[in-house]
């Protein structure tokens, strides 16, 4: 089967990706309705249903890259999934769609339990093939639909040696970038096969990845040839709009926004910190007990991996009951270049602040507390810290003292990466800045008494914040 195209809604969009600009709802309802027209025809045998002019859209574009996202109930997963199964006569073509999970992927209704619906006569005939052990649809053809999962860096170099024409994200703000963007490099044909090469994705607003999948669809997008299709409940014409709408009223204000509407704007208020609790101050006592806490979570950014986590190093200290947040250092490089950023702030700091280190589980963990202690900063007081419970017991104390007024912030070219991160806690893309201050708060009782230079101070305080 060739791609399918028409006239002339098709040039509008061969010219759009060419141009790299296009958004979907730039196209009126009768534009809709000529490409779900023409598409119909040319649909596999294994697609159940008509798509929704939407679908139809998102089925026809060209565009290497595409996301539908917005309102739930729109009919998203179903596009996936028909993009799944749009070229599975051609033989060698081969796609896979995923979940986070391998929880999620199982789920009823998700989509690998609705692809066996939509082909469970198929199945019945022996037409269609499935392997429950591998999960994949093998089709007359010799073409593959799998479903995997995607949770870690470890499933993620599962698929290293892979080769796919079509790869679906469904929910995608539940995804790493990284694990993302890294499928890309599985993203290839041969030499002469007709079929498109597509990456689809879908998600609603919201989960922890809503800032880099807005980030990546709706603002860099339209210069980069990545097409956001907006997804509403209008979009579904089998869906009970009026008792859908009655279930979202259940929800709190932010998500049932998100979930009703598509907006990609509302921000969710973190549960555990508010910005304004914050206090930003010019300087603190010069004698306190102080404490640099150290996160380091960081691998190097890169073409498949954009937005990896950090290196972080908070100071902070206690005075007569108060805590300054004094200094924030941060850092996305290799381990040398880790432990170069992780001595100078010690040298910075001077000998009487102590220093933790988070201790990862197992022997790996405690080896590298053991290199920073007897190598890299065998003059200072480094310990290691091997944190227990979840992330938000262990901020819950630091979120007290927070709201009761008594956290202030030294003012710094870091502050706002700082409290934009806290804000959203636990839902943000990023925790590292939130895990060191806790961890930094949580140890700076157990320091003593001492006295950073005030030459040290004002480098730290005017120090660029890496990015």
């Amino acid at each position: 089967m060739n791609e399918p195209t028409i006239q002339p809604v098709s040039e509008q969009l061969r010219h759009q990706r060419d141009s790299g600009r296009f958004v979907i709802k730039d196209l009126e309802l009768p534009q809709l309705n000529e490409l779900q027209e023409a598409l119909t025809p040319k649909l596999t045998k294994f697609i159940p249903h008509q798509p929704f002019p939407k679908q139809a859209a998102f089925l026809l574009l060209p565009h290497r890259e595409a996301f539908y996202g917005g309102s739930a109930g729109g009919g998203k997963s179903d596009a996936l999934l028909m993009g799944a199964l749009q070229y599975v006569d051609i033989p060698g073509y081969s796609a896979i769609l995923f979940r986070k999970t391998h929880a999620e992927l199982k789920l009823a209704g998700a989509l690998m339990f609705r692809a066996k619906e939509w082909l469970t006569s198929y199945i019945d005939s022996k037409e269609v093939h499935w392997s429950e052990q591998d999960k994949v649809f093998t089709f007359p053809s010799g073409a593959t639909v799998a479903f995997g999962y995607l949770e870690n860096d470890r499933d993620m170099y599962r698929y290293q040696s892979a080769e796919f024409q079509y790869i679906g994200f469904d929910e995608l703000t539940h995804f790493k970038e990284r694990h993302y963007t890294y499928l890309f490099s599985r993203l290839r044909r041969l030499q002469g096969v007709n079929i498109p090469l597509r990456v689809r994705s879908a998600s609603n607003p919201g989960g922890t990845g809503h800032d880099w999948v807005k980030e990546r669809f709706l603002i860099e997008g339209p210069d980069e040839g990545r097409i956001f299709v907006p997804a509403t409940l209008d979009d579904n014409i089998h869906l009970d709009r009026e008792e859908y709408v009655q279930s979202l009223q259940e929800l709190d204000p932010v998500r049932r926004e998100q979930l009703l509407n598509g907006d990609w704007d509302v921000r969710p208020q973190g549960t555990m910190f508010q910005r304004e609790w914050f206090e930003i101050v010019q300087d603190t006592p010069a004698y306190a007990a102080h404490v640099r806490y150290w996160d380091l979570a960081a691998t190097e950014q890169s073409d498949t991996n954009r937005d990896p986590d950090w290196t972080v190093g908070v100071l902070i200290s206690m005075s007569e009951g108060t805590y300054f947040i004094e200094d924030v250092r941060r850092v996305r490089k290799s381990a040398a270049g880790v432990e170069a950023l992780v001595k100078q702030t010690a040298q910075l700091d001077g000998t009487g602040v102590s220093i933790w280190i988070e201790q990862e589980p197992g022997s790996a963990g405690k080896s590298i507390v053991s290199h920073y202690q007897r190598n890299v900063l065998p003059q200072f007081n480094v310990k290691g810290d091997k944190v227990t419970g979840s992330k938000v017991i262990r901020a819950n104390p630091l979120s007290g003292a927070a709201e009761a007024g008594n956290v202030r912030i030294v003012r710094g070219s870091w502050n706002k990466a700082f409290l934009d991160e806290i804000e959203l806690f636990p839902e943000g893309n990023h925790d590292d800045q939130v895990d060191a201050a806790s961890g930094a708060y949580n140890k700076v009782g157990e320091s003593g008494i001492s006295r950073i230079e005030p030459e040290g101070m004002e480098l730290l305080r005017n120090a660029r914040l890496y990015s």
